[in-house]
Formats: C-alpha cells, sequence, structure tokens
C-alpha cells in the first residue's frame, strides 16, 4: 500500500488533497511525500509517527544519531541515496538503512538484490532525512534529466525554512505567494489590523478549527478554516516566525514582521504597505500546535499621555513623580492591561538629549529612538537582573525593568533608585496598594520600599462606548446604582449612564476602542510609616483613601458619569 493510499484511508488526508498533491508531484517531477511535507498538510514529524505506526516499523531521530560511526563506504555511496535511503551501518547480516517512506519497497528490494543482504529498515522525518542526503552530495544524483534551476528549486522544496528563507530563488518565493493558505493567512492578518485586533488566535479542535481574533479585549470568532490545512497554517507561521517546523512536542516563541496593505490614515480608501511585527507563541494541544499572534504597535505616535485616560489629578500627580531625579515609579496590573504603553509613554515625555535611557523588556514591544533598548534571554544568562547590572556600569539617568519577578532583580532595582537613578518598572498585582505588600513577601526589606518608592498606579482596560452609544434613563434601577458604589449625592439627577446600542462602525458590538482605568498612589509620609511598621495592605488603602487617592472602581464609576463607558464595563473590569 502507498503512503498516500494509507493517509487516504487512515483519514489523515482528504482524498481531493490527495489529488491535488500527487497532481504538483507530477508537475514538478517531484514525489508525493515532498509535497506532503513541503507544502505543510502533514509535518515531518506527524507523518513519521504516521509512518513507523502503519507500517509496524520503529522510529529513529536521526538528530540523536551518531552518523559519524557510519563506515565510508556505506555513507558515500550513490546507490542508497538514489533511492531515498540512509544506510546506519550492519547489525549482525543485515543492513540497517533510514527511510521517511516505508512503502517504498522497490528501493529496499533494489539494496537487497544488490547486496545480497537482507535489510532492516526504520523511519525518520522525512526533512532530516533530506538534509543528511543532500550534505552528502548526492541528491542531485536522481535529477539527471533536471534543468540546475530545477534541482535548486527540488532541493529548497524538501525544506520549507530553506525555501522560506531563500531570497535569492524568486520562482520559489512566486509559488509560495501564490498558495491558497498564504493569501488566507495574509488576508486575516491585515483583518485583524484592520479591526484593531490585538491577537490572533489560531485554535484547533477535534471537529473544527477556528480563528479568532482579541478586539477591544474580548475575543470574536471570524473564520473556521477546513480541519486539513491546519498543519499547514501552523506551519507557514513557524517558517515566517524562524521556529522549528518539525517540532510539535513542546511550546515554541518567536517574532516576524510582514508587510502588509493597510489605509494611509484612518479614512483613507487608499491602502500603503506598511511593516507590521507580530510576537508568535505555539502550544501543544490534544489536537494539534494552538498558535496566538500578537500585534505589536511599534509606533510611539499613540504614545500621548493625554489619550490614556488619566484625570487631570492623577496626570499631574504623574508628570510631577517622573520628573524627580531618583526613585522609583511601579505599575501593576494584569496582561494586556496597557502596563507596557503607560510606560512607554512617560519615557517619551523624559526621552531628551542629555538623558541616557536604557530598558530591559521580554521582548521590547516599543521602538523608541533614543532609548538603549535590551532583549532579556534567558537561556543565554541576560536575565532581568544580569542586564540591570549592566546598565549601572553605563551611567544611565532612567532604568525601565520590563518587569520585576524576583528578589533579586527587585533588590537591584532598588539599589539604583537610591543611588540617584530613576526606575520605571511593572509588577503583576491587583491594585496599588497590594503591591508594596508583594514587595515585602518578595523578601524586599521594608525600609528599602519606603525609601525608594515614589508612586504606584494600577490601571485595568474597559472598553469605550461607540459614539452610536444612547443616554438610558431609569433603567439601572437606584438599588443597583448604589450597590455599584456610586454615593447618594452622586445620583443627583444631573446625568445618566449611558448604554451600548451598536452600529456598523462598532460591528454591532456598541463599543470600539478601549480606555484606561487608573488607581494613582503616592507614596506619601504617612504611608511610608505603615510600611516601615510592615502594615497590611488593608491599612496602605485606608490611608490611601484618606490620602484622596480614588480605587479603580471609583476611577472607573467616574467615567460612567462621563460617558466615557458603560457600567456593565466597570463592574467587569474592577472590584469593589
Amino acid at each position: 500500500m502507498t503512503l498516500g493510499l494509507a493517509l487516504a484511508q487512515s483519514r489523515r488526508i482528504a482524498p481531493a488533497l490527495l489529488a491535488q498533491l500527487e497532481q504538483a508531484a507530477r508537475e514538478k517531477q517531484s514525489q508525493l511525500i515532498d509535497e506532503i511535507v513541503g507544502s505543510g498538510t502533514m509535518s515531518a514529524h506527524d507523518l513519521a509517527l504516521f509512518a513507523a505506526d502503519k507500517y509496524q516499523l520503529p522510529l529513529l531521530d536521526l538528530a540523536q544519531y551518531n552518523l559519524t560511526k557510519v563506515p565510508p563506504a556505506l555513507a558515500g555511496n550513490r546507490e542508497f541515496h538514489a533511492h531515498r535511503l540512509l544506510p546506519l551501518g550492519r547489525r549482525e547480516n543485515r543492513l540497517l538503512l533510514a527511510m521517511s517512506d516505508p512503502s517504498n519497497q522497490a528501493g529496499l528490494d533494489a539494496i537487497k538484490e544488490k547486496y545480497k543482504l537482507p535489510v532492516e529498515a526504520v523511519v525518520v522525518e522525512h526533512d532530516k532525512l533530506m538534509k543528511h542526503v543532500r550534505s552528502a552530495g548526492e541528491a542531485l544524483g536522481t535529477m539527471k534529466n533536471i534543468s540546475p534551476v530545477q534541482a535548486e528549486r527540488k532541493m529548497i522544496e524538501y525544506d520549507p525554512v530553506a525555501a522560506a528563507g531563500n531570497q535569492r530563488n524568486r520562482t520559489t518565493a512566486d509559488n509560495i505567494d501564490d498558495a491558497p493558505v498564504v493569501r488566507f493567512l495574509q488576508k486575516l492578518l491585515t483583518e485583524a489590523f484592520h479591526r484593531g485586533a490585538s491577537d490572533l488566535h489560531f485554535e484547533p479542535f477535534e471537529t473544527f478549527y477556528r480563528v479568532r481574533f482579541r478586539v477591544d479585549g474580548v475575543l470574536q470568532e471570524v473564520a473556521r478554516p477546513p480541519l486539513d490545512i491546519r498543519d499547514k497554517i501552523a506551519t507557514r507561521i513557524k517558517v515566517l516566525s524562524r521556529l522549528d517546523i518539525s517540532e510539535k512536542r513542546v511550546p515554541q516563541d518567536g517574532r516576524m514582521k510582514l508587510l502588509l496593505a493597510l489605509p494611509k490614515d484612518k479614512d483613507a480608501k487608499e491602502t500603503v504597505e506598511r511593516a507590521v511585527d507580530f510576537r508568535v507563541s505555539t502550544l501543544p494541544t490534544l489536537f494539534g500546535e494552538k498558535i496566538v499572534m500578537r500585534i505589536l504597535e511599534s509606533s510611539s505616535d499613540k504614545l500621548d499621555i493625554d489619550q490614556l485616560g488619566y484625570e487631570p489629578e492623577q496626570k499631574a500627580l504623574l508628570l510631577d513623580v517622573i520628573k524627580r531625579p531618583y526613585g522609583m515609579v511601579l505599575v501593576t496590573g494584569p496582561t494586556g492591561s496597557g502596563k507596557t504603553v503607560s510606560l512607554y509613554t512617560f519615557l517619551n515625555l523624559l526621552n531628551q538629549g542629555d538623558i541616557n535611557i536604557s530598558t530591559a523588556e521580554d521582548p521590547a514591544e516599543i521602538q523608541l529612538p533614543g532609548i538603549n533598548q535590551v532583549n532579556v534571554n534567558d537561556k543565554a544568562g541576560l536575565t532581568f537582573a544580569a542586564a540591570l547590572r549592566s546598565f549601572l556600569r553605563q551611567d544611565p539617568d532612567i532604568i525601565m525593568v520590563g518587569e520585576i519577578r524576583d528578589l533579586e532583580t527587585a533588590d537591584i532595582s532598588i539599589k539604583a533608585a537610591q543611588t540617584g537613578h530613576l526606575v520605571l518598572s511593572t509588577l503583576h498585582t491587583n491594585d496599588a496598594p497590594t503591591t508594596l505588600t508583594r514587595l515585602m513577601n518578595m523578601g524586599v526589606a521594608a525600609f528599602n520600599i519606603a525609601s525608594s518608592v515614589l508612586m504606584i498606579t494600577a490601571q485595568r482596560l474597559a472598553r469605550r462606548l461607540c459614539t452610536c452609544k444612547r443616554e438610558g434613563e431609569g433603567e439601572i434601577p437606584r438599588e443597583a446604582l448604589l450597590e455599584a458604589g456610586f454615593r447618594e449625592q452622586d445620583l443627583d439627577g444631573s446625568w445618566q449612564p449611558y448604554h451600548p446600542v451598536g452600529c456598523e462602525r462598532c460591528n454591532g458590538t456598541g463599543y470600539k476602542g478601549r480606555c484606561g482605568i487608573y488607581q494613582v498612589m503616592p507614596i506619601t509620609e504617612a504611608m511610608q510609616e505603615i510600611i516601615l511598621t510592615h502594615g497590611t495592605a488593608l491599612q496602605i488603602a485606608e490611608q490611601a483613601r484618606k490620602d484622596g487617592v480614588l480605587s479603580l472602581r471609583e476611577a472607573g464609576l467616574l467615567k460612567v458619569r462621563q460617558g466615557v463607558t458603560s457600567l456593565e464595563e466597570v463592574l467587569a473590569t474592577t472590584n469593589t
């Protein structure tokens, strides 16, 4: 039974798709397995697992096999390579051969007849097999009647990574760009950018495959491609992100930049090619790899403090603190709450020719000219702590640390803040008061916290009401408004909460864009005394209330009064 027929009978490849692949193989004078792996229909690893199970043969990872021990007389023999077989040596009286297509019985028979020896086959991944065949210099031996250009094309097609990276072979690149999967992915990415999505989710399940966009913090299903192309989509994304396309057993992280045709401005119909960065994360699941792509808005045009949504009093406090020569400012909130944008907005205000600014991030999402940005790399030993130590030898004025994750990073950051540097960083806590107790729980001495931390801001993102919003008098009971946190004096009848309606501009959701909800808490002398006595978060919160600091819920309710967002959004994003 041929490999293609076995795949079709096992329902791993649809008959129609198999016919297309066989036709492509005939046109390119290649073999079916080249088209299956090269097109991304199945990964080399999955195909090897299937073949080993179907034909009841051992599975071998060539990357773990020492081929230098193979006798030269076998390793350099053209006869094996002509049949796409790789000799691994002799076992007693038998030849041990690696192959990616176990249905290639003709090749095994030819070797058996020539050497008058029984053969023993093991299954290996196709891309690894062809890599060794090419490196032995024998791959072109099976292409005697093919022109040099066709030969180069065939060698590239064995390895999708080489095909994606080889810019000289325009014919191959053009063929790839015409592929339906590539066009589908390009259209998805462009649509995601047009909708203002922050993330794209590619999710395989047992009976369907779906694509979802996260728009304004909410996931929306946008497509259900055929289940058969899930591996093609994953392979294409991994090739562009320079990830290992043969590795599907462990998560991988990568990054890519694509040229997309985007509108010149908000309402323009004309498009212009624009480079957009994407951060890519893969995760093995029960039915394939889930891939999440985050759109990285690297432009500094949006770094305007007036657009972030701070109240006038909060903005004045922030501007006063970030212009101080030394100390620490912490921004807290969950993932996706806009902490990085807030930090870079501050840095954009401080970015002057007479100031040295260095940042350590994982990774740098926004690129600002004039700022020295470093991507941490834990595997290489470049941790946040190591980057901070280097910064202190680089004569910095301002340091930004992407995240304080451990005691070592916290200690170095605080020492930097105490020795004449302004340090900006983030922490994952629920609100501003709990940040101080979180630092103490990490092991930072209370006197160091009290003497170095200048301000803590906590933030959330809530969906902004679209212009189609309507005022809904009496629709929300007074008791519900009081329970949400409004005071009696707030309900004086001078305002009414707005409700989402839905129009073409907001795709019927009633919301367009997001606004920030902030708790801006300066560290006063009274708070320093509470910290020095190892006070609790409740005591710090009580003191913050006495100092006039709005809680996240109170700041959100203020946005409701202003008609910026709805009460439902505030209740969903903040605690009482």
